[in-house]
């Protein structure tokens, strides 16, 4: 097992690496991690040292030189700018190297997005994944009006926004088409209300042809999610973690985001209730079921690192930061691998609990109230699923003579 405190590090780097190192185990480095990250400032001070540059001389470019020698002279791991990050921002902490700019948008499109997604986040109070998923649609289609670098939007009408969507939507999906055309009116809206146009064009925008209530929701049975759930080696301590979190997917359909911001605060435990923070910021209680909290206590009690963080997960592996949507995601996705299952994503699992409740005789009504649609309309495609219920309504096939 590596030992921090023997390495030893030359050069302009010498100086800060006792603070380095005592800012690893903050963090909750092991100590092999952090012998590794020790050693690899040892290198990048010893390289310093050699060319005669000094620390606040180590800029991106700096560091890409170093990497590229360190490949070079056969070095097999710590190879990218991402094994450097943890270096280089404790060298900004103690404001040694500059802070990272933020790019200042050059081109009139560019600034405009920015006000955009100033709009989207402050006035709208969309989620994170719905405003980068509006902006990539926003760039497309200011891109297919920009000359020279230069928006036309004064001149825009509605025969250029229907052959933009026609064009973009050719070769996807419907679903990935809807996703362009809600993205789109946003869009239009915005430059109207902030007067970039001088004409309402998001009613220009074509309805795709997708029918709600179409398809049949997919969920997992019961078989399925006790697989998933036996795939977790609740024995350590990312099975743990995961075993938590596949357990509140299945059973009370939370989505991926509300799982990875559900905070240690959000959980009453004396009152047995949890505080869901769901879509357009809002807030909502449900109940706590006894396997969802043993799941999540066991977790807590012998699992979870410690560290600042305020959310329920984090990352196992230092540095103990938020777990992330894609983090809540790719838990599934492994766990569907280790039970020999098709690939699938978190939000299968909300299908999987509305489906269950349905078959222990739950209502419609009561499935939106946990699932927490805003409409009914979005809970009436579980009705299909309801066989039961529904052989009540089928007419009896008639009979036909001898």
């Amino acid at each position: 097992m590596g030992r921090p405190s023997r390495v030893r590090a030359t050069g302009p780097l010498a100086p800060h690496a006792g603070g380095f190192r005592r800012e690893l185990a903050l963090q909750g480095y092991t100590l092999n991690s952090a012998s590794d990250q020790l050693r690899l400032m040892a290198h990048a001070s010893r390289w310093l040292a050699v060319r005669g540059i000094g620390v606040e001389e180590l800029t991106p470019a700096c560091v890409e030189h170093f990497l590229a020698d360190r490949r070079a002279e056969g070095y097999t791991l710590w190879l990218s700018s991402k094994a450097m990050a943890p270096l280089l921002d404790y060298l900004r902490g103690l404001g040694l190297l500059p802070t990272l700019v933020v790019a200042v948008p050059a081109t009139e499109a560019e600034r405009l997005l920015q006000h955009y997604r100033t709009f989207l986040v402050d006035e709208r109070g969309l989620a994170a994944g719905t405003v980068a998923a509006y902006l990539h649609v926003a760039g497309l289609f200011l891109a297919a009006h920009a000359t020279d670098r230069v928006l036309h939007l004064d001149r825009l009408r509605a025969a250029e926004v229907t052959e933009f969507v026609l064009a973009e939507c050719a070769s996807r999906s419907v679903g990935s088409a809807k996703f362009i055309v809600c993205g789109l009116r946003s869009l239009l809206r915005y430059l109207y209300v902030a007067g970039h146009i001088d004409r309402q064009l998001d009613a220009a925008v074509p309805s795709v042809a997708g029918w709600r209530l179409a398809s049949v929701p997919v969920a997992f049975g019961r078989v399925e999610v006790a697989r998933l759930l036996a795939s977790c080696d609740r024995r350590t301590t990312f099975g743990r973690r995961d075993y938590a979190v596949v357990t509140l997917l299945a059973r009370l359909g939370l989505r991926a985001g509300e799982v990875a911001t559900l905070g240690l605060g959000d959980i009453d435990w004396r009152a047995g209730e949890l505080v869901v923070r769901g879509k357009g910021q809002r807030q909502e209680r449900l109940p706590l079921p006894s396997d969802v909290g043993e799941a999540i206590a066991g977790w807590l009690r012998r699992g979870r690192p410690r560290c600042e963080c305020a959310t329920v997960f984090t990352r196992v592996r230092a540095p103990h930061r938020p777990l992330t949507s894609a983090g809540v995601s790719a838990i599934v996705s492994a766990a569907c691998r280790r039970a020999g299952l098709p690939e699938l994503n978190a939000h299968r699992l909300r299908h999987t609990a509305a489906t269950e409740m349905l078959r222990s005789g739950a209502s419609l009504t009561e499935v939106g109230q946990v699932l927490r649609h805003a409409s009914v309309l979005t809970t009436a495609i579980y009705a299909k699923v309801d066989r039961d219920r529904l052989r009540t309504l089928a007419l009896p096939w008639p009979e036909t003579a001898p």
